[in-house]
């Protein structure tokens, strides 16, 4: 199996872009990544979009958005898969040079989520759980991520500002992303008194949908090096899956899909937790990231909050973790969020992210799940030597 690194990168900026369609973001983020890596003669291009089909009423999206961005004769595969469609991307490109079946890929992902109401980006949003026995019902993501929270505070006598302190946490981070689509300050008690999702989670403790794309260019060391001096290498990329319907699950607090996959990419980078310098983890919700924290084995069990409370998941602390905001404060582009994990991590091992800037980082995690983890991809990318 060949290496394979990041040769670059390119990011929109998440927010409401109603000016601006989807083709118009993805074409910004590929003449980014193509121009940071060198303008390479690409073999393959890789798209993950989670809800365009629904939202845009356009299917076929790999053909249209290359057609646009001007490189309508270059093959494509279009990847699915919810809010986790990112990831798979990931997964399939790096598979692609790994092989040996492609010399350089494109995987870019692009969401639209902004032109339709509220209610209805909630329906969208719960089609990738349980149509027929949990949707029917009323149950949404928010539902179900409350439940997990109330079972946290019960099961480890959590507190509800030790969950609003992620929040605020992710905002202060996002203030330095020039990428960040809620880049301000808010305050424990802010969180708390925002109107309310689902009981105990408030507006505040949940990650906007948004629209945004990003992209990256997977290849070979050796090919990279003919282009670019600043690459990252993809040491480790797996995924897992678990019961989509949360009544199979054995616990709501967690997501047996990233566990799995986070010790098989461990495993394939040959690192452990401990080794980790910085993270980007998917927090939908502010008790996904406490649950991912731990499914990740980065904080203890139960210990997410007492980690948050004590800074180590700051900037500056033991475990680094989303400092470009995360999901909550950088934005949720649908299938476009794993693809901005992977450009923001090459980002900081390169040395190349700015205010968000983790020192001395040499080891990345990226962590992107759809659903309630009824899928997760787990990657680990190095500083490449």
């Amino acid at each position: 199996m060949r290496r394979v690194v990041v040769s670059g990168v390119g990011m929109t900026k998440v927010d409401q872009h109603f000016d601006r369609g989807m083709r118009d973001l993805f074409k910004e983020a590929v003449v980014k990544a193509l121009e940071d890596s060198g303008n390479p003669n690409v073999n393959h291009f890789y798209v993950s979009n989670a809800y365009g089909s629904l939202i845009s009423d356009q299917a076929d999206l790999g053909p249209f958005l290359l057609d646009y961005a001007g490189c309508g004769c270059t093959p494509v595969t279009q990847i699915g898969g919810a809010c986790g469609a990112g990831g798979y991307a990931i997964m399939e490109g790096f598979e692609a040079v790994a092989s040996g079946k492609s010399d350089i890929v494109l995987v870019a992902g692009v969401e639209k989520m902004s032109d339709i109401p509220t209610k209805q980006v909630t329906s969208v949003q719960s089609t990738c759980m349980d149509q027929e026995y949990e949707v029917n019902y009323g149950l949404t993501l928010a539902g179900i991520n409350a439940m997990a929270a109330r079972s946290y505070m019960q099961e480890y006598s959590a507190t509800r500002e030790q969950l609003a302190l992620f929040a605020v946490q992710m905002h202060k981070n996002a203030m330095k992303n020039p990428y960040a689509c809620l880049p301000f300050e808010v305050t424990t008690d802010k969180v708390i008194e925002s109107f309310p999702i689902a009981d105990p989670l408030t507006f505040l403790d949940s990650a906007p949908a948004c629209d945004g794309s990003a992209a990256v260019v997977l290849t070979t060391p050796e090919i990279a090096q003919k282009l670019t001096d600043t690459v990252a290498e993809v040491a480790g990329v797996c995924q897992s899956i678990d019961n989509v319907s949360i009544s199979e699950r054995g616990s709501l607090l967690t997501m047996k899909s990233t566990v799995e996959a986070a010790e098989k990419a461990y495993n394939m980078a040959g690192v452990r937790p401990n080794e980790i310098g910085v993270c980007e983890i998917h927090d939908a919700f502010t008790i996904t990231g406490f649950i991912a924290l731990e499914d990740l084995s980065l904080v203890e069990r139960g210990k997410a909050g007492i980690a948050v409370e004590e800074g180590i998941i700051a900037k500056d602390g033991k475990i680094p973790t989303n400092p470009s905001g995360g999901l909550k404060a950088r934005g949720h582009p649908g299938g476009a969020t794993g693809i901005y994990q992977i450009a923001e991590i090459t980002q900081q091992l390169r040395g190349e992210a700015g205010g968000t800037q983790v020192e001395g980082a040499e080891i990345g995690l990226t962590h992107n799940i759809s659903g309630f983890g009824s899928g997760a991809t787990v990657g680990i990318l190095k500083r490449y030597a």
